[in-house]
């Protein structure tokens, strides 16, 4: 008699957990509301004939949770990462796999990212070059390590050089003579060690069409500095050098060995250039030699055959700084008449073809341990020579030096971003999503989680932005999807239905009394 009441107020009170469940939850991030869905009980008859049975009341048939897209809020955590769209993070926890909308996370201490219970984020990693390695996702433990050097090998320079330009006024070409050429560009190029040198470029029109292309590595033409970096592959200066080394390392320490094995270091290293000078493509004059000459001169101008106060790096600056042989073309450019480079002329040239790139070879002096010399790859590409003015519209190289970690960024594809001192950033991982035939048969485990079900079917992983995986956003974290307002309402009608209920069995219990008092 009271089974209709009875059911009627469990199913209201199933009804207002639930809706308390939500409200209780409108602050957790990635949280997904449930509803509470109810089905009528009716008895059959033992023929199985329906006849006019009113039904014995109400069952609740599923709590049923709603994964609509909740609000994103910013936050001030890069580690923070919303959904944006369909899919969840994938996370591992002591071996076992779960799911969560929950983006926020931190590092632990073997730079894992977790969220707050400890949960493991899985994803792709990146090898040392920063390509993402695609397979089984894994936790995403990140590689903070420095970011070795790159040593430049190709080059472009791009401007406009102008055709009104006219032939300079002095010739032969000097790097150090402004009037001996029309325009000069400068980029930062680095060496198998990372150390940044200065590579320079000059152009020197030479008749209409036609420019003269030198270069001049750390301010000194390739050439003359190729002179001077002669003694970092010298056998007698490296001999003379190491001798050096011992005598200012011996104990007690002997002013008058060290000062002649200064000289002898000198010594060496002035053979080694004044060869390197009198060789091709060095073709020194005797002027350029005699200068030379004088600067070994004046390192020991007492002849006693001792330098003291010098150790060899400055012993070779002042000699490198004395020696300019005459500089030798890189390479000449050829322009159409409509002011586009012509490859196929400068192919054809005599006695030399011309052909990009130009194999520039970088001299590396002082030597600084890195592989010398540099061969740089140089082009240019979209170079014009056009009668407007001349113009650098931008340089371009492929190498930089080593860079410590800074900080992160994950961009909507998932892929996470190491931005390093040197201003270079290396992929050191992407973030893996899941997503579900049928997410409501997902197994709500607490903690913001969800696991697989038989009735939800195997995840379907992948990346984010693909297939029916949503984007991410970073700095910015899922809100729940409650809506506060429509929830109490809810409340509103699930107390008042219970009330109703209980007054079915009140209505209920005062017919069964007067049955009682029938006399």
């Amino acid at each position: 008699m009271f089974q209709q009441g009875l059911s009627g107020l469990n199913a209201a009170s199933k009804s207002l957990d639930v809706i308390g469940n939500n409200i209780a939850n409108a602050s957790t991030v990635g949280f997904k509301a449930s509803q509470a869905q109810f089905a009528d009980l009716y008895a059959n008859s033992l023929n199985g004939v329906s006849g006019n049975n009113p039904g014995i009341g109400v069952t609740v048939s599923k709590l049923a949770q709603q994964f609509s897209q909740g609000n994103i809020e910013t936050s001030a955590n890069p580690l923070d990462v919303a959904i944006n769209g369909g899919g969840f993070f994938r996370e591992v926890v002591n071996g076992a796999v779960q799911y969560s909308r929950n983006g926020q996370f931190h590092e632990d201490a073997t730079h894992t990212l977790v969220n707050a219970q400890g949960a493991q984020l899985t994803g792709y990693l990146s090898n040392t070059a920063g390509v993402i390695q695609l397979g089984s996702p894994v936790p995403l433990t990140l590689d903070k390590s420095d970011l070795t050097p790159v040593q430049t090998t190709t080059a472009n320079f791009q401007m406009n050089l102008s055709s009104a330009e006219k032939v300079p006024a002095t010739v032969p070409f000097d790097a150090n003579d402004p009037t001996s050429y029309n325009k000069q560009t400068v980029l930062n190029v680095y060496d198998s060690l990372g150390t940044a040198h200065i590579m320079t470029t000059y152009y020197v029109k030479t008749d209409a069409n036609t420019w003269d292309v030198y270069a001049a590595a750390d301010n000194k033409e390739i050439v003359s500095a190729s002179v001077a970096a002669a003694v970092n592959s010298n056998d007698a200066a490296k001999t003379a050098r190491a001798a050096y080394n011992d005598a200012v390392r011996a104990t007690p320490p002997d002013p008058a060995a060290i000062a002649a094995a200064a000289f002898a270091y000198a010594s060496a290293a002035f053979d080694a250039m004044n060869t390197a000078a009198s060789t091709p493509p060095a073709a020194a004059t005797q002027a350029q030699l005699d200068a030379l000459q004088a600067a070994f001169t004046a390192l020991d101008p007492t002849g006693s055959q001792s330098i003291t106060g010098l150790n060899p790096d400055q012993i070779s600056g002042k000699l490198a700084a004395a020696i300019t042989v005459p500089a030798v073309k890189a390479g000449t450019l050829l322009f159409t008449t409509s002011g586009a480079l012509d490859p196929q002329a400068m192919a054809l040239m005599q006695p030399t073809p011309q052909t990009l790139p130009f194999q520039i070879q970088l001299p590396i002096f002082p030597d600084t341990g890195a592989q010398q010399p540099m061969t740089v790859a140089t082009t240019f590409d979209k170079t014009t020579q056009y009668g407007s003015v001349t113009n650098d519209l931008g340089s371009t190289q492929n190498g930089y030096s080593a860079g410590s970690w800074q900080r992160y960024s994950i961009d909507a594809n998932g892929i996470i971003l190491g931005q390093y001192s040197n201003g270079k950033s290396r992929a050191m991982g992407q973030i893996a999503m899941a997503n579900f035939a049928s997410v409501d048969g997902l197994t709500p485990l607490g903690n913001n989680a969800w696991a697989e079900s038989s009735a939800s079917g195997p995840p379907t992983i992948g990346v984010p932005n693909a297939g029916s995986m949503g984007g991410l956003r970073s700095n910015a974290v899922e809100n729940s999807n409650t809506d506060l307002t429509a929830e109490l309402v809810n409340m509103i009608t699930a107390q008042r239905v219970y009330q109703a209920n209980a007054q079915t069995i009140k209505t209920e219990d005062s017919i069964l009394q007067t049955l009682v008092n029938l006399r």
